[in-house]
């Protein structure tokens, strides 16, 4: 009550509602916790984080006089709707590879998830935080649902902040040893609000057959959490296929060779490296073989930029054609490398009157 910032905070507002709704802590609390309410102002924030929740400690105390507390409680945060793809639901996370069998949950270390991302780690999927045992739990469920490639699960972190009263850590051990009861409350686990509401037990029966959690609780020693990630993934058992039917995982589309292309009606272009001015050269051609434009630059990124501003491209598989040469001419101008452009596949090659310069092959783009 007495710090001002919860007021506002759907955290300490909810807390207040639950212990009045209670008939034994009301009956000894009932003149504090009107106090209490009417100390509230129009929620701001849905939950501030703090390193000490005291509205959760309180209701977790208030649990162990009456478990009705615990049962009757929600999460302050509202569910956010579901998105097409993977993953399915936001958070805080860094996605690394969809076909990668280990996930990371860093718990209440979000600095983790910065320094597990920064290089290449083979076999890592995703890495992501996880502050509450209700709403976080559930989309760490949903999110690993719908990547079927995702087998292990590391668990490291800090699993709380002093008496932060969120326990997601244990909780989630505490399900996957346990499961969640006929109200979908996660057994043994000691957190503020373990109820899982917004999930079906099939889906949570599923995610426990799905991965394999391995216990690094306390742990942010990264380099050693690279290791284990590396060595975790030598053992990938192959993609989960028992998903809950309502479960649609991204699908895998073959992709086809390209067919005969059509010419961009914007024109086409003519690449090669001016390797005694160390510029890239990029010549611009109407499709009736006319030169009409030409740029230089020192890199691939600036021509293409230009190009783009000019409105001399009108296609897409043009332009992605076009950033491909660019990136070979600019490889090659680095390295002393040979450098001849590739004729668009399936598309009949021009014969403009073309350039004469060192490495200028006359095949137009």
């Amino acid at each position: 009550m007495a710090a001002k910032k919860c007021w506002r905070c759907g955290c300490y507002q909810d807390t207040v509602s639950t212990l009045q709704a209670s008939a034994a802590i009301n009956e000894s609390l009932g003149t504090l916790l009107s106090e209490a309410h009417g100390l509230l102002e129009p929620k701001r924030y849905d939950c501030l984080g703090c390193e000490v929740c005291w509205p959760a400690v309180a209701q977790n105390l208030a649990a162990e006089l009456d478990p009705a507390v615990a049962e009757g409680s929600h999460c302050a945060t509202e569910e956010p709707e579901q998105r097409e793809g993977w993953p399915p639901l936001p958070g805080d996370y860094q996605i690394v590879r969809f076909r990668a069998p280990v996930a990371v949950c860093t718990l209440n270390s979000d600095h983790l998830i910065k320094a597990l991302t920064e290089t290449t780690i083979d076999g890592l999927s995703i890495v992501g935080s996880l502050h509450t045992e209700n709403l976080g739990i559930e989309h760490l469920i949903r999110n690993t649902l719908a990547n079927p490639h995702i087998r292990f699960l590391i668990l490291c972190g800090e699993d709380t902040r002093k008496a932060i009263g969120h326990l997601p850590g244990q909780s989630l051990l505490a399900l996957m040893q346990h499961g969640v009861n006929e109200k979908m409350r996660i057994i043994e686990s000691k957190g503020k609000r373990p109820l899982l509401k917004n999930i079906h037990a099939e889906h949570v029966e599923a995610f426990r057959r799905q991965v394999q959690v391995i216990t690094q609780i306390g742990s942010t020693d990264v380099l050693a959490l690279r290791s284990l990630i590396t060595d975790s993934a030598r053992h990938d058992p192959g993609p989960f296929a028992d998903a809950p039917s309502d479960v649609i995982p991204v699908p895998i589309e073959a992709a086809k060779e390209p067919g005969k292309l059509v010419l961009d009606p914007a024109g086409y272009f003519v690449v090669y490296p001016d390797r005694g001015q160390r510029r890239l050269v990029l010549e611009h051609y109407s499709n009736k073989g006319v030169l009409d434009r030409m740029f230089t630059a020192i890199s691939a990124a600036a021509l293409y930029t230009s190009v783009i501003e000019a409105g001399l491209i009108s296609r897409l598989d043009h332009a992605a054609y076009l950033g491909r040469e660019l990136a070979r001419a600019e490889h090659a101008m680095q390295s002393g490398d040979d450098y001849v452009q590739d004729r668009a596949p399936g598309e009949m090659e021009p014969t403009p009157s073309t350039s004469t310069q060192q490495d200028a092959t006359g095949c137009g783009c």
